[in-house]
């Protein structure tokens, strides 16, 4: 049996007297895009933050191929390279243009050659539909195109694995369509993904599973068309109906 890229062993995490994780355990194969769902506050982007150690756990494992992320020895700055990351917010360089914003982990991270890094950055960013915004700045860019620029900074480093951190929360609703084409190019190519969102036709077309939180804890996990039509918890259920009355279920 083949490993799992990513292996989540019994993840908890409180901030004073709050258990914000209380023993989450999951596991990723390669190419799969994962969706965590639920409601706010109940540990999902702290989750993916434990992932890639942005926020240490309190108790449990976490490993990328085999090595322990999680480990006091492991070499975290190495391990974290191959663990992208997009953020809620674009978290640009205000001062560094769109290919400065995506070269600079490639030449600061990997020691890449700076005309190798804009060139990889470059195809990065057309990649994503933005060759022709190489040379602007952030403040030049609208919501959707930072949030894009935060992926083409995401795949210049050849991820084996990004985190997405309900990346259209924070755009305007006729932008989060041009985020969430790429973000479904990307399932389609085979990147593996794990992803909070409340975007369920995107988690209805590209997800192989979707895993429900609350409370710190997984309630359910299955693929969509059982979450969707047939979920086993009552709960799981009440939640989907809910955010798909208020945010849509149709592919944006």
């Amino acid at each position: 049996m083949n490993m799992p890229l990513l292996k989540v062993e019994d993840i908890h995490k409180r901030y004073g007297n709050e258990e914000v994780l209380r023993g989450v355990s999951f596991e990723v194969n390669r190419g799969e895009t994962k969706v965590f769902i639920g409601p706010s506050g109940t540990g999902k982007s702290t989750l993916l933050r434990c992932v890639n150690q942005l926020t240490p756990p309190d108790k449990g494992q976490v490993f990328l191929e085999g090595t322990e992320v999680t480990h006091h020895k492991s070499d975290i700055n190495r391990l974290r390279a191959s663990i992208g990351f997009v953020f809620q917010d674009f978290n640009l360089f205000a001062h560094l243009t769109a290919m400065q914003n995506v070269s600079i982990g490639p030449t600061k991270v990997t020691r890449m050659h700076k005309e190798q890094a804009q060139a990889r950055a470059l195809a990065e960013l057309e990649r994503v539909g933005l060759g022709d915004k190489a040379n602007a700045y952030p403040a030049q860019l609208s919501g959707g195109q930072q949030q894009r620029v935060s992926i083409a900074r995401a795949l210049a480093m050849d991820p084996k694995l990004i985190l997405f951190d309900e990346p259209t929360s924070a755009l305007d609703p006729e932008l989060i369509g041009e985020v969430l084409e790429v973000m479904i190019e990307l399932a389609r190519e085979g990147m593996t993904m794990l992803c909070v969102t409340h975007e369920m036709g995107f988690a209805r077309s590209v997800a192989n599973e979707i895993i429900f939180m609350e409370h710190g804890v997984i309630v359910e996990q299955g693929p969509p068309q059982q979450m969707f039509t047939n979920p086993k918890h009552q709960r799981t259920g009440e939640f989907l109906r809910k955010i798909s009355e208020l945010y849509g279920e149709t592919e944006r």
